[in-house]
């Protein structure tokens, strides 16, 4: 049984409207009953996807690219791991984005996220993505602001690129506050087991919060589109943020309505195997 498509609607921003973070609670989770059932309709839906995904895969005709975008500690692993952990390796591919490599310098910035789209048959997902262009290099003054300037508009270009290809495109702000993001930091540095997860960087680029609310603001406001909306998902809870995605990309899936390819050239009515 499928699910309704209005659930994803709850977290869109609307294309042509400036988004507001402040006004947007970061522990918002009206979107569910309570934890429990969350929990169970996350299982549920992850276990769908896994179906779905299947399908996509044999059909072979499109693919479905998530992008998970978010400030530090939001949460992008962990959704990736509570989303399509029921999925097998062999239709989900994973992308992450971090500085780039000498190659990739030589190029155009968009250059490295288009080798990184997934093919045909495939769920790509991308940790991170080419909107760390409008947002890290932006704060960091990495590039000219005029520069910067014309990359919403080649963003959103590229995004109807391969959608018209034939990738469906989904992309999830994980909205955390100032304050969560503290006690996910102090845990990093207090855990051995995640120590890794920490680099004494992460303290300046957390002391520019507000240059970074603010990028943030701009990039969804200027890149939520018809073809690609941002959809902001509530993220100092765990759980709600998990159930929230996951329920989104199955009701994706469910409206792109991937089909088994029929036999080509036989019947299977004809086929006994000895």
């Amino acid at each position: 049984m499928g699910v309704k498509k209005a659930f994803a609607a709850k977290f869109i921003a609307a294309p042509g409207k400036a988004l507001e973070l402040a006004k947007l609670d970061p522990r918002d989770d009206s979107a569910f009953e309570d934890k429990e059932k969350a929990k169970v309709q996350l299982l549920a839906d992850a276990e769908a996807i896994d179906r779905l995904q299947d399908r996509l895969f044999a059909e072979g005709k499109r693919a479905l690219l998530v992008v998970l975008q978010g400030i530090d500690c939001s949460g992008k692993d962990g959704t990736v791991r509570a989303v399509f952990n029921c999925c097998g390796p062999l239709g989900v591919a994973v992308k992450s984005f971090k500085v780039p490599s000498e190659e990739e310098r030589a190029h155009d910035y968009l250059w490295r996220v288009h080798h990184g789209c997934p093919p045909r048959g495939i769920i790509g997902i991308f940790n991170r993505s080419h909107y760390e262009d409008v947002l890290v290099v932006k704060v960091e003054k990495f590039a000219a602001p005029e520069a910067i300037e014309r990359r919403y508009e080649e963003i959103n270009q590229f995004e109807k690129l391969i959608s018209n290809a034939g990738t469906k495109i989904l992309k999830f702000m994980l909205h955390i506050s100032k304050e969560e993001q503290a006690v996910r930091l102090q845990e990093r540095v207090d855990d051995a087991a995640k120590h890794w997860k920490f680099k004494p960087s992460d303290l300046e680029t957390r002391a520019k919060w507000d240059q970074y609310q603010a990028a943030y603001e701009v990039a969804v406001t200027r890149c939520s589109t018809d073809v690609a909306p941002w959809h902001v998902i509530p993220s100092d809870r765990n759980w709600a943020r998990n159930a929230a995605v996951a329920r989104i990309v199955r009701e994706t899936l469910e409206e792109m309505n991937p089909q088994y390819p029929k036999p080509d050239g036989w019947d299977p009515r004809t086929v006994k195997v000895a």
